[in-house]
């Protein structure tokens, strides 16, 4: 077996693929939603997480401005909204309105979520790292919705039902079938 020797890139995948909506405060400002593959969980206590985003993001621009972020989760269903808010600028675009997302208003925030994903993580920035292509927004998740239709009759949350996708090296993935659960390896037959 051989390996072949290559300069430093950026090759973890896949990735979780999100969209976050952000807003800038005062009541008459549109939100807006950017696409990030560069998402993901930095701590369990207090409750963490990490996005990435260039500096000449319109959405960078607005966390600046107003701290804060929601992270929708991205289902098959919302794959088409998904890329097409990371093609199109919030700049030109009132994106929940072109792609016919609905805006869900939380109690966590003035920033709303997009109420057709089937979970959101409502975040404040707690630290900035510029790191160069990118700046890392270093978040507390505050809250969390998630969509009813995803209950089981066990009153459950059933996120593989909500058919979550992935984002490896340009293309997008349906998740695959389930290999085992946490710590199959090593359970007693």
């Amino acid at each position: 077996m051989g390996k072949q020797n290559w300069k430093a890139g950026n090759m973890l995948y896949p990735v979780p693929v999100v969209m976050v909506s952000c807003k800038k405060p005062g009541a008459d400002e549109k939100p807006n939603i950017v696409t990030l593959a560069w998402a993901g969980t930095i701590c369990s206590d207090p409750v963490m997480l990490s996005v990435s985003i260039r500096p000449e993001r319109y959405s960078h621009e607005i966390i600046e401005e107003s701290g804060e972020f929601v992270v929708n989760l991205v289902t098959e269903e919302l794959a088409e909204s998904c890329d097409w808010c990371g093609v199109r600028s919030g700049r030109d675009f009132d994106k929940f309105r072109e792609r016919s997302l609905t805006e869900y208003r939380s109690e966590y925030m003035e920033t709303p979520a997009v109420a057709e994903s089937p979970v959101n993580l409502y975040c404040k920035v707690k630290k900035v790292e510029r790191l160069g292509s990118h700046d890392m927004y270093i978040a507390e998740i505050v809250g969390v919705t998630v969509d009813d239709r995803y209950m089981d009759e066990k009153g459950r949350f059933d996120l593989e039902a909500a058919h979550l996708i992935a984002y490896s090296h340009g293309v997008y993935h349906a998740l695959g079938d389930k290999l085992g659960t946490f710590g199959f390896s090593v359970k007693k037959q």
